[in-house]
C-alpha cells in the first residue's frame, strides 16, 4: 500500500508500507527531481508510473544514500542524470545489497520480494555532490547538499528554499530510532543535524516515517548524541 502526502506545493513524499519508506518528488516548472528511487525496479517503476500521475516533466534523480531501498530502483527511471556524494557509487558495489537482503526476504517468508531484489540492476550516480549543488527545477532551485558525517559517510539531504522543507533520507527516521550500522558515524551525526536544522525549515521528510517537525529532529539529534537511541 502506497500513499502520497502533498507537504506543499509540488513538494510531495510518497509513503509505502514495506519498510515504512518514504521517497520524494519536487516539482518546478521544467523539471522534476526524484529523491531515492526505491527497493527494485518493480518499486521503482510503480513509484515512476504514481510520479507520471502527478506531472509529464522530465525528471532528475539524487540519492540520498547506498542503502539498497533508496537505489535500487534507479533503472526504471531510464537514462536520466542520477546525483549523489562521490562516495555513494562505490559503497554501492562494496556491498552486496541483493544477496543480503535476498536472503533476509526469504528468511521473512518473502520470497517474490527477494527475487526482485535479485533481479534489480545497480545504476551508478552520473553527477557528483561534494559538498552542495544547486538544481533550477525552472522557477524553483533545490540544493543538494552532504551536511558531513551521519547515517553513513556519503549522506545527502535535498532542500527546498522556498517550501521550506529538507528531504534528510536516513539521517532522520520517524516511528523507530534510527538505524546505527556499521557504516555509520554517530559521534558526528549530531552536526549534521544541526547543519539540516540552521536551514530552519518547516518541515522535514525522513527516509522511513511521517515528515515531522524541526522539534523532532532536535530530539532525535539529542538522543544520537547521547547514545541512547
Amino acid at each position: 500500500m502506497s500513499r502520497w502526502i502533498e507537504i506543499a506545493d509540488g513538494v510531495h513524499a510518497r509513503r509505502h508500507a514495506e519498510l515504512d519508506q518514504t521517497l520524494g518528488l519536487v516539482v518546478g516548472h521544467s523539471r522534476a527531481l526524484v529523491i531515492d528511487t526505491g527497493t527494485d525496479e518493480a518499486h521503482g517503476a510503480e513509484f515512476a508510473a504514481a510520479i507520471r500521475e502527478l506531472t509529464d516533466l522530465p525528471w532528475t534523480v539524487v540519492i540520498t544514500h547506498a542503502h539498497f531501498d533508496h537505489f535500487l530502483g534507479t533503472a526504471a527511471f531510464g537514462d536520466v542524470p542520477v546525483y549523489a556524494h562521490p562516495r555513494c557509487g562505490p559503497a554501492m558495489t562494496a556491498v552486496d545489497h541483493r544477496g543480503t537482503w535476498a536472503r533476509r526476504y526469504r528468511e521473512e517468508g518473502k520470497p517474490e520480494l527477494a527475487e526482485r531484489v535479485e533481479r534489480a540492476r545497480i545504476v551508478l550516480p552520473t553527477h557528483e555532490v561534494d559538498d552542495r549543488v544547486d538544481l533550477d527545477l525552472g522557477g524553483r532551485r533545490v540544493t543538494l547538499l552532504h551536511p558531513g558525517l551521519a547515517h553513513t559517510d556519503h549522506d545527502v539531504a535535498v532542500h527546498v528554499p522556498d517550501a521550506h522543507v529538507v528531504f534528510a533520507g536516513d539521517m532522520v527516521e520517524e516511528g523507530a530510532p534510527p538505524s546505527i550500522g556499521d557504516d555509520a558515524h554517530p559521534a558526528r551525526w549530531p552536526g549534521a543535524l544541526d547543519v539540516l536544522l540552521a536551514l530552519r525549515p518547516t518541515t522535514v521528510v525522513p527516509g522511513h516515517g511521517e515528515p515531522v517537525d524541526p522539534g523532532f529532529v532536535a530530539a532525535q539529534r539529542d538522543a544520537i548524541s547521547a547514545g541512547s537511541t
